[in-house]
């Protein structure tokens, strides 16, 4: 077993603290990865807290993780020691369901495996990157360029990928008028993304003070979601709007903004559903869509993109010690846009 050591929490109303664990040794398609960076979300709090209702504890968090290779089993061929690497929300799925085989693991019918808080295949509880190293299969581990920050890349493998894909999968460029709601880590990245990709991007946002940075990110357009004159100026001239919001709040008000066929898509995760006047659909053929992460294929797409066009996410980096006051900011929307763990600030016990 390889030994490693991290932050974990105990129970849904404990604060991180160090704990130790152990990981697998190396089967014949894994990676050994030794962390350099690991992005704080939101869903690291969520998980943390139980806000979802499946938590399974001890639970060591951390989902955007960009290190170094260390070691690697027999079979592997694509890595080499000493490479920098990324690994993203998921560890592993079947591999053989129609999901997986047309490139989108996350939506594996069997289950992914995600990379923290839950057993893998092997019966092991999934410890994240909130830690010194991490194990995994070669397919789940990505090559990341060496030209870019590092610590501005880990949140690529969240944040970044739940953005890409679904402005990709929908086809965003230009000609398009785009819209993003939400400036945090998902929508600072989904704004880059799309303003990158040629589109005319307007940034929804109930905060003037937002307005500054939401176009220095790339908006052309900012419009205050609060101001209801504002709103209606906008209706039927969207094609495509993202929203990256995970409090609850009204849909209603920004479907009538699509045009006829226009895509409201969804990655924003609100802890309670969402009520809809199906008017709002029906009466301009509008569709309500949802996306989560992206495959394997499709993340080292995104991260090769974001290298060849120097994308990176805007972050804060912070030593481990202080994440559960990281975690209190990040509740308080207090980060411009990403949190993100320097590991060399991680002790050994």
């Amino acid at each position: 077993m390889i030994q490693s050591w991290g932050y974990a929490a105990q129970e849904a109303t404990t604060p991180l603290a160090p704990f130790s664990f152990q990981r697998r040794d190396l089967k014949e398609k894994d990676v050994a990865v030794e962390i350099e960076f690991c992005g704080v979300c939101h869903s690291d709090i969520h998980s943390t807290r139980n806000e979802w209702g499946n938590a399974a504890y001890p639970m060591v968090p951390g989902h955007e993780i960009i290190g170094r290779v260390t070691g690697f089993g027999s079979g592997v061929t694509r890595f080499k020691i000493g490479e920098r690497v990324g690994v993203g929300v998921i560890i592993d799925s079947c591999r053989t369901c129609t999901s997986c085989k047309s490139g989108d693991e996350q939506y594996c019918e069997v289950g992914a495996t995600l990379t923290y808080g839950v057993k893998d295949k092997y019966g092991d509880m999934t410890y994240g990157g909130y830690s010194n190293n991490i194990v995994t299969d070669e397919h789940f581990v990505h090559q990341v360029s060496e030209q870019l920050d590092p610590a501005g890349v880990a949140p690529l493998l969240c944040a970044g990928i739940t953005t890409y894909s679904p402005l990709r999968h929908w086809e965003v460029g230009p000609g398009q008028k785009v819209g993003v709601v939400g400036l945090g880590g998902l929508g600072h990245m989904g704004l880059k993304f799309a303003h990158s990709f040629g589109a005319h991007v307007a940034q929804f946002t109930t905060s003037r003070s937002k307005i500054e940075d939401a176009k220095r990110l790339g908006a052309h357009d900012v419009v205050l979601s609060n101001d209801a004159s504002a709103m209606a100026k906008e209706a039927n001239s969207f094609d495509f709007i993202l929203d990256t919001v995970s409090a609850v709040h009204d849909l209603n008000a920004y479907l009538p903004l699509l045009k006829r066929d226009g895509v409201y898509c969804q990655v924003g995760l609100p802890d309670k559903p969402p009520t809809i006047f199906m008017g709002n659909l029906l009466f301009k053929r509008r569709n309500l869509s949802g996306s989560i992460i992206g495959g394997m294929a499709e993340t080292q797409e995104m991260l090769d993109y974001c290298a060849a066009h120097n994308i990176v996410a805007d972050v804060e980096v912070i030593p481990i010690q202080q994440i559960n006051e990281a975690f209190e900011r990040v509740v308080k929307a207090d980060v411009k846009y990403r949190f993100v763990i320097d590991t060399s600030s991680l002790k050994k016990p």
